[in-house]
């Protein structure tokens, strides 16, 4: 019997497993340089909301820090509720999970990709995040100096994941948020199986089945920027969800209860 552990952070993950790689070098100035990581096979899934800055200009600097926390109290929320895929980093306005099978992932692919589907569906706040995926070979190791060590992924899968989120659907509709990956990732996987309709009971018995609000588009080839060029598969949600507070009032409507609380010492500027 094989028994899958359920790794909360990818520091977690390295401690409890053996490194493929475990060096110490000279970084050519008489200092030491650790080289430490275990080489694994993974999903990368970076994702990010539509129009940070717009959204953001007109906000003092800690509304926007409320807007952004929002943004990652809900989509981490949203991330683990099924799968097990592993929260690397947040980067501005991005977020970068990880899935593989040997933080027990059953197919790392599919269940990015399932994620990616829980973060558009349970939008309350229209954040309509674009959603980017890669999978391959990654390291998941230490950089950084005695001052400050990271543990992250790095390989080519997440820049390519990093630029799937970008990519803008060639789709003529209109749409809230949008999930891009290389077409070669997808196989022969059948799409009502990965997106299953919403199905509902009503009070006599019977069910109901939500008309389907996701779409697969036809693969196509993409200019990736600093990227070849590659056949992309996109899948978008063809619906919007409309809070009925824009998440940008709510944010100034918490900072003023802050306020209200005491908890607020706004910072005075220096004067010259």
């Amino acid at each position: 019997m094989t028994i899958k552990d359920d790794f909360r952070s990818l520091e977690d993950f390295l401690v409890s497993s053996h490194l493929t790689v475990d060096a110490a070098l000279d970084d050519g100035a008489g200092a030491t340089m650790p080289v430490k990581g275990r080489e694994i096979n993974a999903t990368v899934l970076f994702a990010d909301m539509a129009n940070f800055s717009g959204r953001t200009v007109d906000m003092t600097p800690t509304e926007t820090l409320i807007f952004v926390q929002w943004f990652f109290a809900w989509i981490g929320a949203e991330a683990l509720r099924h799968g097990k895929g592993i929260i690397d980093k947040y980067i501005g306005d991005e977020v970068m999970l990880v899935f593989s099978d040997e933080f027990g992932s059953d197919d790392p692919f599919r269940e990015a990709v399932e994620t990616a589907r829980w973060m558009a569906d349970h939008d309350p706040w229209s954040f309509c995040p674009h959603i980017g995926i890669a999978s391959g070979a990654v390291v998941v190791g230490y950089v950084g100096t005695p001052l400050k060590y990271n543990c992250s992924v790095f390989g080519s899968p997440v820049a390519v994941a990093a630029r799937m989120a970008s990519v803008k659907p060639d789709y003529d509709g209109t749409y809230s948020s949008s999930i891009a990956f290389p077409d070669s990732e997808w196989g022969e996987r059948d799409f009502d199986e990965v997106f299953p309709p919403k199905k509902y009971r009503n009070p006599d018995g019977t069910t109901f089945t939500q008309p389907h609000s996701w779409q697969m588009l036809e693969a196509r080839t993409a200019e990736l920027k600093n990227l070849p060029s590659m056949s992309i598969r996109e899948i978008v949600k063809t619906s919007i969800n409309f809070s009925f507070t824009p998440v940008e009032a709510a944010a100034k409507e918490v900072l003023d209860d802050i306020k209200r609380a005491g908890r607020y010492w706004p910072h005075e500027p220096s004067r010259v």
